[in-house]
């Protein structure tokens, strides 16, 4: 199975695009991957260099300044972003923080900051994860206090991807004493009492930045209200599923790597004599992994067609995730085993892999979270 062709959401005008997209975060990777990695993020030439490609916010209308595409071009620079193993900030920005401005936020926040968005002049954040805030988000404590025209936001984030690099933050806060009144603000990182702690120190993904960000009595005008004040969890869970699917749609891509680099490893090895796919016991392994990746394809097109049609369930993305997840650690794990010591060797692409995917269990809602949401569906 060529798992780039024939499938369901895409048709010729995908595939054209596709080896645009491929061709980028190859040469990319190339040329700035191991640099990225040793820098923890990517420079704003990468971010420009994409956007001149059209790699960035592809779902947003021209009347904005977008291309006007649907979100399955986004959903492929997320897939071919993760088989290359390229930093997922993109993925953020384009899947996750667009959506939440594009569908909720007032025409003059568009018209601001859509074309930002899409030119890679503005980077986007979002900020949910608190210090005792993960995925109990009514346990978020960061305060807004209303003063005339503008919001006070005094509070703290972490764990926050892209948040080295984000020129505006989504931002969940309290507007109101009572539990769960959340709000979403966009907050722009040059305000006066914007401030960003450390670039975090992670086991993977070590060239996507990750950040504490810190907010001392920050002026947020009141037209940064994204949504309807008090109703921000509401619209969080509204865009969660999509934000699930790209995770899935990654560990697929990201399985489909680790698997083919598997095979072109133990072509290449020999043992005793002969090739050590040669052996049985690697055949069934890699037999087993084609297996669930042939299972996965198919899944996670039926997903998105769904998305795109606006039929995804909160529940069916919960359960993508979940699984797609799981799936992803299985693969990563049996194809670095089938490396054997070169697997541990952080020269071979499968090593960066398996760090990488560790976190895939956990983002996006933890693996037990999402099981307690498809059990509520019950």
């Amino acid at each position: 199975m060529d798992w780039t062709v024939d499938r369901l959401p895409y048709d010729a005008t995908h595939r054209e695009f596709r080896e645009t997209v491929r061709r980028f975060f190859t040469r990319e990777m190339a040329a700035h991957g191991d640099r990225f990695e040793t820098e923890g993020k990517t420079d704003r030439a990468f971010w420009e260099r994409g956007a001149e490609l059209g790699l960035l916010g592809a779902q947003v209308p021209e009347e904005w300044g977008g291309p006007g595409l649907d979100m399955t071009y986004a959903l492929l620079v997320t897939e071919e972003l993760a088989y290359a193993g390229a930093p997922n900030g993109f993925q953020t920005h384009s899947d996750v923080c667009i959506d939440y401005i594009l569908h909720y936020g007032p025409d003059a926040m568009k018209a601001k900051w859509l074309p930002r968005t899409v030119d890679g002049s503005a980077i986007c954040a979002i900020a949910m994860t608190e210090p005792g805030a993960g995925s109990d988000l009514r346990a978020v404590r960061t305060m807004a206090r209303r003063e005339g025209d503008h919001f006070v936001v005094n509070g703290s984030k972490t764990y926050i991807s892209n948040g080295q690099n984000a020129d505006i933050m989504i931002t969940a806060v309290r507007t109101s004493t009572e539990t769960p009144a959340l709000s979403l603000l966009l907050i722009e990182a040059d305000s006066p009492g914007f401030r960003r702690g450390r670039n975090l120190d992670k086991i993977g993904q070590h060239s996507a930045d990750t950040s504490e960000i810190f907010l001392e009595d920050v002026r947020v005008p009141v037209e940064n209200l994204i949504g309807v004040e008090g109703r921000g969890l509401t619209t969080l869970v509204q865009q969660l599923p999509q934000e699930r699917l790209s995770i899935a749609l990654s560990c697929q891509a990201m399985a489909q790597r680790a698997f083919d680099e598997a095979v072109r490893f133990t072509r290449d090895r020999t043992a005793f004599g002969k090739q050590v796919i040669d052996f049985q016991n690697t055949r069934f392994a890699l037999a087993a992994i084609k297996t669930k990746l042939q299972v996965g394809w198919s899944h996670i097109d039926w997903a998105i067609a769904r998305h795109v049609k606006g039929e995804l369930t909160a529940d069916e993305a919960a359960a993508a995730k979940l699984w797609h997840a799981e799936m992803l650690w299985e693969v990563v794990d049996q194809a670095l085993q089938l490396h054997g010591g070169a697997g541990y060797m952080n020269e071979y692409p499968i090593a960066r892999l398996w760090r990488d995917a560790r976190v895939m269990r956990i983002y996006g809602g933890t693996a037990e979270i999402m099981k307690e949401l498809i059990g509520r569906s019950l």
